[in-house]
């Protein structure tokens, strides 16, 4: 693809540049607490520290943003609670945020936000929108925790900002900038089912520039995960990527992100056997396995005039996504997908008020890959351009934000997408928020176009499927020690596409619903400091989604986790203790000769993780888990058994 040979290029280059001075020490202090890659950080410094829960998504203006200044739902996991946690799959940190379902079959994890669907979530990594754009959702089991990362999850629609997509809200993931974490560390680590996972990362910065590369591989032979089976479901997975920034001058820098993930993994297929007792089950199936690959860069350039007042920034993203699943008898499905994207956004800042104006050109290209000439398999392409205006107020007591967007699509009818909210601090201590507005999502290649002939038919006709909805929470501060968060949320999605089966034939086909799918819920959130060396983050959901007045497939009524935390004066050592509870869900099965699915319920399942480090040296830690401690057995999928208990020790050195 040519637009990805030329942003990998220009994207590498940008880290090339600061190579010849990664050997300089001397830093002035004030462009450390002043800037990272070019945008400022007023009002979010304390003391000398760069505070952790900062969020950067959710506005288009590239300001960062105190949570206690945001009018929306965040959740914001730093980078030391991912270390914390030995977070390696980001997947598994996620079931720890309010809203947010996890449900992972190999080859494929989803992330439902507040019951909209996982294609209704955007995720962000570097900046870069990651989803497939064949899929039309990203496989949250190929992103790997790097060291000095962070995630934020945004909840509720953010299409006013950021368009299709984000109709449920978004996760940007965000690695560590050479400045942000400096030096050379490495991580290795091995375990039961043959686990040997790695990290290498260098990150270096100096007077106007900085830089970070990383390496991460996780691999393992897998348990069997079909019922009674004894096939063992292994994956290897890389990624390797880099990011950096350079300033031409005190006005003018250039950034540039690239990352590359390939997951190489086995995987079982249902029985197909009407004559079987096991019809519709996932059973052993030797000889099947799945690649997923991917390659990701940006490139732009930010310009600061008006003494940093007004920002322009320009850049350009790439995404190259393909995905294949093989068999003894070759290859049985493959697909492509690539996305362009050249965005502007100019921000002026007058005092407490900031108005910015985003405009976004977007072209996704698909294509069927599958071989045997059972679909089509020509390439189509969708383009969209949008404009977007966005308008942000911060003061001592109140805190306001609203922005406007409108879609100008090619094949699908245009969209105008808002999203008003208000903060209120009623106390120093408490404070009061509201927000609400609309999404929307354009159909998929494969629900345009069908996948497999004589299976899935696709539907040419089909409508964006479009929400809105709004939500109130308070915010309540006690003291120094803790901090509770409980927000009220409902939303209404009309023309929810779904997969009909109509008679004679019952072939799969998608439809837009005529009625309306509803979802409402509570989310609540506490952080307290129980004593120096104890802390607690906790997490509880209710969610009730409801498609044509019937439950909602994978969406639990009840999630909870609670993290217990404890560290030894000086970082000497750590622990941790992650119980993730995930209530009965729904699910759909392919039991029935007709392939019309049945409707099953899926157990209720909790997990109990544990880890530990300690600090050998000032350059050493040795650490150890053990993940799904009681070994308990559950499904996130129907008939797909998830991993029982596993364990790892490993060491990590920093220079």
């Amino acid at each position: 693809m040519k637009n990805c040979a030329l942003l990998g290029s220009v994207a590498w280059a940008a880290l090339v540049w600061a190579a010849p001075v990664w050997a300089q020490e001397e830093v002035r202090e004030e462009n450390l607490l002043g800037t990272i890659i070019g945008k400022p950080l007023s009002g979010i410094i304390t003391g000398d520290t760069l505070r952790e829960d900062i969020i950067v998504s959710a506005s288009r203006s590239g300001d960062r943003i105190a949570p206690e200044n945001y009018t929306g739902s965040v959740t914001v996991l730093t980078a030391d609670q991912l270390e914390q946690r030995q977070t390696r799959d980001v997947a598994d940190v996620l079931r720890d945020v309010p809203g947010v379902a996890v449900a992972g079959v190999p080859g494929q994890t989803q992330i439902r936000l507040r019951g909209a669907e996982a294609n209704h979530v955007l995720v962000l990594v570097d900046g870069i929108e990651v989803s497939d754009p064949f899929a039309g959702e990203f496989d949250l089991g190929t992103l790997q925790a790097e060291p000095g990362a962070r995630v934020e999850v945004l909840r509720g629609p953010q299409s006013a900002l950021y368009g299709s997509d984000a109709i449920g809200g978004g996760v940007a993931y965000q690695s560590a900038g050479g400045r942000e974490r400096p030096g050379l560390s490495a991580r290795i680590e091995g375990g039961t089912e043959a686990t040997a996972n790695g990290a290498l990362r260098f990150g270096a910065f100096g007077n106007d520039w900085d830089a970070a590369l990383s390496a991460v591989v996780v691999s393992t032979d897998g348990q069997p995960n079909a019922r009674g089976g004894t096939r063992d479901i292994g994956r290897d997975s890389y990624t390797l990527a880099g990011k950096g920034s350079l300033a031409l001058s005190d006005t003018l820098t250039l950034r540039a992100a690239t990352r590359f993930i390939r997951t190489e993994g086995r995987t079982n297929d249902s029985d197909f056997d009407t004559t079987s007792p096991t019809f519709g089950f996932i059973i052993d199936s030797p000889g099947v396995t799945f690649t997923n690959e991917a390659l990701y860069a940006l490139a732009g350039a930010r310009l600061e005039v008006m003494g940093g007042r007004w920002t322009h920034d320009l850049s350009a993203q790439i995404a190259d996504v393909n995905r294949r699943t093989d068999s003894p008898y070759g290859i049985t499905s493959a697909s492509e997908g690539d996305r362009f994207k050249a965005s502007y956004v100019s921000a002026l800042r007058l005092d407490d008020h900031t108005v910015t104006f985003a405009a976004d050109y977007e072209v996704e290209g698909f294509r069927n890959a599958t071989p045997g000439g059972f679909a089509f398999n020509g390439r189509r392409e969708i383009a969209q351009v949008g404009l977007a205006g966005e308008y942000r107020y911060s003061g001592e007591t109140v805190d306001l934000s609203a922005a406007i967007r409108h879609d100008f699509n090619d094949l699908f009818r245009d969209a105008t997408t808002f999203r008003v909210g208000a903060g209120w601090r009623i106390t120093d201590t408490t404070r009061l928020r509201a927000a609400g507005g609309s999404g929307v999502k354009n159909p998929g290649f494969f629900e345009l176009y069908g996948f497999v002939d004589g299976r899935f038919i696709g539907n040419a006709a089909l409508r964006p499927e479009k929400s809105t909805g709004w939500e109130a929470g308070l915010d309540q501060q006690f003291g120094d020690a803790a901090r509770l968060s409980v927000t009220y949320f409902d939303s209404t999605l009309r023309g929810e596409i779904f997969t009909a089966y109509p008679p004679p034939t019952f072939i799969a086909t998608p439809a837009n619903r005529t009625a309306t799918s509803t979802r409402r819920g509570v989310e609540v959130a506490l952080t307290a400091q129980l004593a120096r060396a104890w802390s607690l983050d906790a997490a509880y959901s209710y969610l009730d989604a409801k498609e044509n007045g019937v439950e909602e497939v994978r969406r639990p009524r009840h999630i909870a986790s609670g993290a217990l935390t404890w560290d030894a004066p000086g970082k000497a050592a750590s622990a941790s203790l992650v119980v993730r509870y995930n209530g009965r869900a729904r699910d759909d099965a392919f039991t029935d000769p007709s392939f019309v699915p049945v409707r099953v319920t899926l157990d209720a399942y909790t997990l109990v993780n544990l880890n530990a480090r300690a600090r050998l040296t000032d350059s050493l830690d040795a650490f150890a888990r053990v993940d799904n401690l009681l070994g308990e057995r559950y499904e996130q999928v129907f008939s797909f058994v998830s991993p029982g208990r596993s364990a790892v020790v490993g060491i990590e050195a920093r220079f």
